[in-house]
């Protein structure tokens, strides 16, 4: 290459901004949705030109301000590796400013920003018929909400969505909120909603996906049976009410397998939870 062509690749390389591209990686950008500080996700796109289905990624921790999206990153380029968009969301916590209702409301804009600015963004390469979402723990609960909001009354938040999901995986999920108060959780739970079930049972109706079936797409629960943070009965509870319902739901408990081990790309839970994504995705 000689020194000219060699200064212009350099200046390209440089004009990249916030996207890093390569023939055969994933390329990943920062896409905005909302006004506040917590309002982006990440955006991987696979190599080529699509359409590509999308998983939208929530994380969880709690809800709480002090954890963020960085650890879903390993798992987000995994699954674009395999050939599905994935847009890793943020959104308002607990601490910061999130918490009951904008917490949702965040989620819903986060999913309905699959139709704009992240199809702008990706240059109209995403199918808008194939999106699914997938969320560990507080994200978990968060997934299963937003697989349901179609179900939700008028009033609630996201009760009138503009992209509809096409099922979920969820890992480690919440899925009865009074439940994980009932089991001492309520720290997370009541900062999440602002008190207890006596205190708020409209918000806990609203904010719990068992309240809202049948959402009548596939919904896939992983659960570790090591698990002391998360109870595996949130999971095989749901899935009991769902298929009660008519919901094409399945449950996968995983023996030995601790609530921090879907985070660990390389481990076990996080292959078992990849696989369960594709297949969904796939068909």
């Amino acid at each position: 290459m000689g020194v000219l062509a060699l200064i212009a690749a350099l200046f390209m390389a440089s004009c990249a901004g916030d996207e890093r591209q390569t023939s055969d990686a994933a390329r990943t950008m920062r896409v905005v949705y909302g006004a506040d500080a917590s309002d982006y996700g990440i955006l991987h796109l696979p190599p080529g030109d699509g359409p590509f289905p999308v998983v939208v990624m929530i994380h969880g921790g709690g809800w709480v301000q002090q954890q963020g999206l960085d650890y879903f990153e390993p798992l987000a380029d995994s699954i674009a590796s395999a050939g599905a968009a994935v847009w890793n969301i943020e959104y308002r916590r607990v601490g910061g400013a999130g918490g009951w209702p904008a917490t949702l409301a965040d989620v819903d804009d986060a999913v309905d920003a699959v139709a704009g600015p992240v199809q702008e963004e990706a240059g109209g390469r995403l199918d808008l018929g194939r999106v699914f979402v997938a969320g560990h723990s507080a994200g978990g609960h968060l997934a299963a909400w937003a697989v349901g909001r179609h179900t939700l009354p008028p009033g609630a938040p996201g009760h009138r969505p503009e992209v509809r999901l096409q099922g979920a995986v969820i890992m480690a999920g919440v899925f009865e909120l009074s439940l994980a108060v009932e089991h001492g959780h309520d720290r997370f739970v009541g900062g999440l909603l602002g008190g207890s079930p006596k205190q708020f049972p409209g918000r806990y109706a609203v904010a719990s996906p068992t309240e809202h079936l049948p959402v009548g797409v596939p919904v896939i629960a992983l659960h570790g049976s090591a698990d002391s943070v998360v109870l595996p009965e949130q999971s095989s509870g749901y899935v009991d009410a769902a298929t009660k319902a008519g919901d094409p739901a399945r449950l996968q408990i995983l023996d030995g397998v601790g609530h921090a081990d879907f985070g660990d790309v390389d481990g076990r839970a996080w292959r078992e939870a990849r696989q369960a994504i594709m297949r969904l995705v796939n068909g």
